[in-house]
């Protein structure tokens, strides 16, 4: 077999083409703090500032000094990277300092449980595999239940020590006619009609037992693309064709509380059981558990930077207590103190019984991600039926330790530092939108977690631009005119390509700001004149 000659470009050339396209499809070579480097055609190395930072996952810059020492100190030792099946000291002390953050954001002391993988979207199929493997065992604990009182009625009934009550023959008549088959005896003392009562018990709750679990989730949420976790991200283009793969999803409106206990009370479901009282084999309705979780970002990220406000958080809490459902905060973009706090989620009062967390937990370096578990929602048996040969390895949790050490320093300094960038970023994007109403639309965001977004111009009268925004790649057309013009690295949000992202390490300077601010002013003056052969670079 031939190999295919250096020209032949075969790492997703699709992807590639449209870099091409943009005119970002450069080379990065060597990369510090919030810039990255690249070489131009007589070899000259090229800063580029870096504000997509990584979508998110370089809360502490590129190449941090001590993430690489921490790298180089691991590999120096010869410790093994992987050893499965013994004792990973790092990954049970990356636990330990995950549960004390946890205890002092949200007061609480219950610990969680940590189980490894390697990113974000593996995280939350973790979320969503333990979710479900805990409804399933409640299922078989329910229908335990309910062969055990089978078993005692059918015990009373043959001795003559029960009867079938009258509305229990009634279901058993109604199930005959709904089915048009003969109608049962009637002799409330027989077994044979205790039986019939039985068969439309075991009828009925193997219906709901075949039924698939039901995920609740919002509205402009983004939770990954694989099997599991693209079926909880709203972008229709990544779900629908995969759509048959996994499990349930509903969408509720991102801004609508009152939908939450509406939609929860539509999707409730119960099976039947019998109880032996006063004599009598009676029909009772139990709570069927239908619903494995309700997952959330607190701040959606691909969706446009949008926040879920306290309200929304509180009903979302309600409506799943109420159910017996664990709420997961998908916490892959937001966490790791992105906002001023380590969980996002600890600003609104949101106390999650899942968080995933990824993207800047291996530092920038290694890939690093982890699903934490309320002790008293775990299954220890999880264990057992989920495994991941590269998770929870040595030299990423090292790196992730050291990450924690460095967030965790001076009291949080890092998180400081992520509100106060933050607010000087929200004040420029501010300043932008009253200058240039006609081309921003709106801001929005929390600390390094900012979305930029620009009018629509599907009817933009210069020829260029409106088709671009009809192609739906407006968004890259500005950021492809950022990185030409500015040397300014940053992209839209996936789902939302008219929202610019910004999430830059908390190593940002007062300069890097300086440069933001007149890349963007010209974009928007770029934008005001109409001007697409400058936007475009022809």
């Amino acid at each position: 077999m031939n190999s295919p000659s250096p020209e032949v470009e075969l790492a997703e050339p699709q992807m590639l083409g449209f870099l091409e396209f943009l005119g970002i499809d450069v080379e990065y070579v060597r990369a510090e703090g919030n810039t990255l480097f690249f070489r131009d055609g007589s070899g000259q190395e090229i800063p580029v500032l870096d504000y997509a930072g990584g979508y998110g996952a370089l809360i502490l810059g590129h190449n941090h000094p001590e993430i690489v020492a921490a790298a180089r100190e691991f590999l120096d030792s010869g410790r093994p990277v992987l050893a499965q099946a013994s004792r990973q000291t790092a990954a049970s002390e990356v636990a330990a300092a995950l549960n004390r953050i946890l205890r002092r954001e949200f007061a609480d002391s219950e610990p969680y449980y940590a189980v490894f993988s390697n990113s974000g979207a593996e995280s939350v199929e973790v979320a969503l595999k333990h979710a479900e493997f805990d409804r399933v065992l409640k299922v078989r604990a329910l229908e335990a239940e309910v062969a055990v009182h089978i078993a005692e009625a059918r015990e009373a009934v043959a001795a003559k020590r029960a009867t079938v009550a009258a509305g229990a023959l009634r279901s058993v008549t109604l199930e005959a006619d709904a089915r048009g088959t003969d109608t049962p005896g009637t002799d409330a003392r027989s077994l044979d009609v205790f039986e019939d009562l039985v068969a439309v018990v075991l009828r009925r709750n193997a219906e709901q037992a075949a039924r698939p679990p039901v995920f609740l989730t919002l509205e402009g949420g983004f939770h990954g693309k694989l099997a599991g976790s693209v079926q909880l991200t709203h972008n229709a283009a990544f779900r629908l064709p995969f759509a048959g793969m996994a499990a349930q999803a509903r969408f509720l409106p991102f801004d609508q509380p009152q939908a939450v206990a509406k939609l929860t009370e539509e999707e409730r479901a119960t099976v039947l059981d019998v109880v032996v009282e006063d004599g009598e084999v009676r029909l009772v309705e139990r709570p069927f558990p239908v619903f494995a979780a309700f997952v959330l970002e607190v701040v959606q990220g691909e969706g446009g930077i949008h926040l879920v406000s306290p309200e929304m958080a509180r009903a979302v809490r309600r409506a799943s207590d109420s159910v017996g459902c664990p709420v997961v905060v998908d916490e892959i973009q937001s966490g790791m103190g992105r906002t001023g706090a380590f969980f996002a989620s600890s600003l609104i009062g949101l106390r999650a019984d899942y968080y995933t967390l990824a993207k800047g937990l291996g530092g920038g370096i290694a890939k690093a991600a982890v699903t934490l578990v309320r002790e008293s929602r775990y299954r220890k048996d999880f264990e057992l039926v989920h495994s991941s040969t590269f998770a929870k390895d040595t030299f990423s949790n090292t790196l992730a330790l050291k990450t924690l050490e460095l967030l965790e320093a001076g009291d949080g300094e890092a998180y400081r530092l992520a509100g106060k960038w933050g607010e000087r970023l929200l004040s420029l994007f501010e300043s932008l939108r009253a200058e240039f109403p006609d081309v921003v639309k709106d801001v929005r965001g929390r600390g390094l977690m900012l979305g930029l977004e620009f009018h629509d111009q599907s009817g933009s009268a210069a020829t260029g631009i409106r088709d671009a925004a009809a192609a739906g790649i407006f968004g890259y057309a500005l950021s492809g005119y950022l990185f030409r013009v500015h040397r300014v690295r940053t992209f839209p949000t996936a789902s939302a390509v008219d929202t610019l992202r910004f999430e830059p390490s908390v190593l940002l300077t007062d300069a890097e700001v300086d440069r933001l601010e007149a890349a963007l002013r010209e974009l928007c003056a770029v934008l005001r004149e109409q001007n697409e052969q400058a936007l475009f670079g022809v």
